[in-house]
């Protein structure tokens, strides 16, 4: 057991773990001597909230006052912050700001405001469109229309059931007909499919069960958080992390507000930055929860030159139209126009009624005489044109919803004059027209339309269209642009610990499509395309049973990165796979002709017999599949920022899309001597034993190889203490014929190799005998 401590204000490092009703806090207490025998400072728990009962993940909180039962309780989570701390650890805390659950019968505050309307004094917590929908808040949860699912609405005292769902009943109308009883009251239980174009709530993206919560209201925000406040104060919790900010009306202002009231402490945020896009500098948070490093590590191990033959051989394999998965910015461009007249009809008609109201009352008469139809075009062709998630400020807006990007929105109309809307919406959301209430509320939505919309339409819809590389359609990921030299690398690394040095970084989540390990394999295809080429070649070589040929790459990608595994496992993932691109089947217009031959497809063809010649590739290839996943660690766990681990990652790690990342996993796991968790150990080990080399002031300085492989090379010095080296396109290396006489020199002074301590090294280095026995190195200066 180490000593209690101080708890720092920069966790070393952080570990999370997925809190649900079979991973309660006692089994999470009962795993803390392993993880802090592991290394890490911090816990980092999945939202703790009350939730709906049985929920695996805890997004859906319905009481912000109380922990939740099932996890154990607060007496639960006290007892697991006390044995944390006697084994020298701190929690940090997810919490779901953005969105409560649409779950009445467990949301007393949802409960009483369907009950009241919006005289209640819950009211001001919903995001709720009272001017639609004749001032009831529509609530869609019925099977069929109305008609068809009457007998099945009964009346039960001052409550109306529903199968499990249950509503209040304005009081004195319990009598009623049920006709007349329906229209009494606050909300209309609807056919599930008319949320798509009549809902009048605010959602998390398109997900009409979460209802979204208005923590911009100071009495909101004090609400919604003096649990988690005084779990702060109270010394529980130490730090934050901050789910989908961009959901909210003024992320900064929240942002600001929470930083004052927990007094400052350590606080990231899930925020996904596009390429080149920046966190918001006024933002007083620590950075991000690491999607843009899972971005830049995984860039790093991708071979540039091999990822474009593999996007050429799929192209030539499955022949997919250039908007349907065969080119990536076309691809997003169809799926964004897509969930626009689908999935988030009923946002972009709120804002066409928002912008409508600010042309027709406008003082200057340039803005009137807009109809309501060029308005709708105009902001949807502005939308699917953004190209980050969303804009902050009007200032951001001007970068962001371009000129270049209203010129091409004007293209969609045929006549000039009716393409002025154009002109007019942008002017709105540049805030070249007026600030009143009316104008910041069509910005706030715009922009958390833009955000739901990018999410749905990149991660969830073109990330399973366009399929050349599967481990570069990943959260945070950008396939246009798989690869990136050593040198792009190291200019993020100096720029994350000049700018960010105490942001998270990580390279598996709960939310990540596929695991580190599973990309880590994948990407060694780009070192070998042709091979990969021709293995899919004799697999497929029938063509029988192929549902589609995009499926088909996809899921040989699944096996090949996956490796042995449940057949089942790879059923769930693909038909989630198949439902999300929305090509033949979705999760809404289910095909189940088309679904059956997927699951027969995969049984028959990448979990059967032919399944076996791609395992026998990955076993051929696993030197080279070791190397990207121990380099992947080594450089997580070294790089700028504060790694967070996600359970069960210190060993080999292989899962696929949720629900397959969000199993529990076993403390402590069962093989002790994986290469991969004596790596884990030794760099967490070393950032406890020197943490000013890797904390705030810290340095970071790339350290350039010399000879025949250098650029296979990949190693960097922090603040003079610490040297890591790893190996990059292990595979072209050997086929270069190996390191040669390349030479790293390292800085002054002797370096102990930590992964084997009994070596040192000085000065001018031979590269072969650093990656010997393992393909990474982490050195310690010692004098």
């Amino acid at each position: 057991m180490t000593p209690e401590r101080p708890d720092p204000a920069v966790p070393t490092a952080t570990y999370r773990l997925q809190l649900q009703p079979e991973f309660p806090f006692g089994a999470a207490a009962a795993a803390v001597p392993y993880l802090a025998s592991l290394g890490v400072s911090h816990l980092h728990l999945s939202p703790v909230l009350e939730a709906v009962p049985g929920s695996p993940h805890g997004y859906d909180v319905v009481d912000h006052a109380r922990v939740r039962a099932e996890l154990g309780g607060e007496d639960g989570l006290r007892a697991l912050a006390a044995t944390a701390r006697e084994h020298g650890l701190g929690l940090v805390l997810d919490i779901v700001p953005n969105h409560m659950a649409m779950a009445p019968r467990h949301n007393h505050a949802l409960w009483e405001v369907l009950r009241e309307g919006p005289e209640s004094p819950y009211a001001r917590w919903f995001d709720i469109d009272w001017a639609a929908q004749d001032g009831k808040v529509l609530v869609p949860v019925l099977g069929r229309p109305l008609g068809a699912e009457a007998d099945h609405l009964v009346v039960d005292g001052d409550v109306l059931r529903y199968h499990d769902h249950a509503f209040p009943l304005r009081e004195g109308t319990r009598e009623l007909p049920l006709p007349q009883l329906l229209d009494a009251q606050w909300y209309r239980p609807v056919w599930w499919r008319l949320a798509r174009t009549e809902l009048n709530y605010r959602r998390f993206f398109s997900i009409s069960e979460l209802i979204g919560v208005r923590v911009e209201d100071p009495e909101v925000f004090e609400a919604t958080h003096a649990k988690i406040l005084q779990l702060l104060d109270e010394g529980v919790v130490d730090g934050l992390r901050v789910d989908h900010p961009d959901g909210l009306a003024d992320p900064g202002a929240y942002l600001r507000r929470l930083h004052e009231a927990t007094g400052g402490r350590w606080t990231v945020v899930e925020k996904i930055l596009a390429d080149g896009e920046h966190l918001p500098a006024s933002w007083p948070v620590a950075g991000t929860t690491g999607y843009d490093s899972l971005r830049h590590v995984d860039a790093l191990f991708t071979d540039p030159a091999g990822a474009g033959e593999l996007l050429g051989q799929y192209r030539r394999f499955a022949a997919p139209q250039t908007d349907r998965g065969g080119h990536w910015e076309a691809t997003v461009r169809r799926a964004a126009y897509r969930v626009l007249e689908h999935e988030l009809s009923a946002e972009v008609d709120r804002l066409t009624r928002a912008a409508g109201r600010l042309c027709a009352a406008s003082p200057d008469l340039a803005l009137r005489d807009r109809a309501p139809w060029a308005l709708h075009t105009a902001l949807r062709e502005l939308l699917v044109r953004m190209e980050v998630y969303r804009p902050y400020t009007p200032g951001d807006a001007a970068d962001v919803v371009t000129e270049e990007a209203a010129a091409e929105a004007r293209a969609a109309f045929a006549v000039p004059e009716e393409a002025g809307a154009v002109d007019v919406v942008r002017g709105l959301l540049l805030g070249r027209h007026g600030d009143g209430p009316g104008h910041v509320e069509l910005r706030t939505r715009f922009a958390q339309t833009s955000s739901a919309l990018r999410a749905k339409s990149v991660e969830d819809t073109a990330f399973y269209r366009y399929v050349p590389l599967l481990s570069a359609t990943e959260v945070g990921g950008d396939p246009a642009l798989p690869a990136l030299p050593p040198e792009d690398f190291h200019a993020y690394c100096t720029r994350v610990q000049r700018d960010w040095p105490g942001t998270g970084t990580a390279v598996s989540t709960h939310d990540t499509k596929r695991s580190a390990d599973v990309r880590a394999a994948l990407a060694v295809l780009t070192q070998c395309p042709r091979r990969w080429a021709d293995t899919l070649a004799e697999v497929t070589r029938t063509g029988e049973g192929v549902p589609d040929a995009q499926l088909a790459w996809a899921a040989w990608q699944t096996v090949f990165g996956l490796g042995p595994a449940d057949p089942e496992r790879v059923r769930g993932a693909l038909l989630k796979h198949v439902r999300e691109a929305g090509l033949y089947t979705s999760w809404t217009e289910q095909e189940p002709p088309y679904e059956e031959a997927v699951e027969a497809f995969v049984d028959a063809g990448p979990c059967g017999a032919p399944g076996e010649r791609v395992h026998a590739l990955r076993a051929a290839l696993d030197p080279h599949i070791g190397a990207n996943v121990l380099g992947t660690a080594l450089v997580h766990l070294t790089m700028p920022g504060v790694p967070d681990l996600y359970q069960g990652t210190e060993d080999e790690y292989r899962t696929l899309v949720d629900p397959d990342n969000r199993r529990p996993v076993a403390f402590p796991p069962p093989d002790p001597g994986a290469a991969k968790r004596a790596v884990t150990r030794a760099a967490l080990a070393l950032r406890g034993r020197r943490p000013a080399a890797f904390g705030d002031a810290a340095t970071y300085v790339p350290l350039a190889a010399e000879g025949p492989a250098a650029a296979h090379c990949v190693a960097y010095a922090r603040s003079g203490e610490v040297v890591a080296a790893v190996t990059r396109l292990s595979l072209r290396l050997a086929e270069a014929g190996g390191w040669r006489d390349t030479r790293l020199t390292l800085p002054e002074g002797r370096w102990a190799d930590v992964l084997a301590p009994a070596r040192e090294f000085t000065g001018r280095t031979r590269v072969e005998e650093l990656f010997t026995p393992l393909p990474v190195a982490l050195l310690e200066r010692v004098g």
